[in-house]
């Protein structure tokens, strides 16, 4: 009995699912930011291998398909980036509460 590459692939892309899932939540939150500037410039190139696609493909699927491609990695940059910035917002010193005094001169 033969595999078709269609069978494998599908394999690989649920191993790397299971694989992934349990790298990403066994992470310390003290990792996270620098895993995320990490993870979006895999994205980035992940865009340029999309536009790659949706441009050399000759079939109509094929650019449908790497259009799409490009669309979710984008999202996925920009989700990255902002969720970075969200990261490092919350190590930045905290500006001290200027003191009211009730409006007594």
């Amino acid at each position: 009995m033969e595999v078709t590459h269609t069978i494998t692939n599908l394999i690989i892309f649920v191993l790397a699912i299971y694989v992934g899932y349990h790298v990403v939540w066994n992470v310390t939150p003290a990792l996270h930011t620098p895993l995320m500037a990490v993870t979006n410039a895999v994205s980035a190139i992940i865009i340029v291998g999309a536009m790659l696609a949706a441009g050399l493909t000759e079939g109509l699927v094929g650019q449908i398909a790497g259009t799409v491609a490009v669309a979710l990695a984008a999202v996925n940059v920009f989700g990255g980036f902002l969720v970075t910035q969200r990261m490092l917002e919350m190590f930045k010193k905290k500006e001290p509460k200027a003191k009211q005094d009730g409006g007594k001169a």
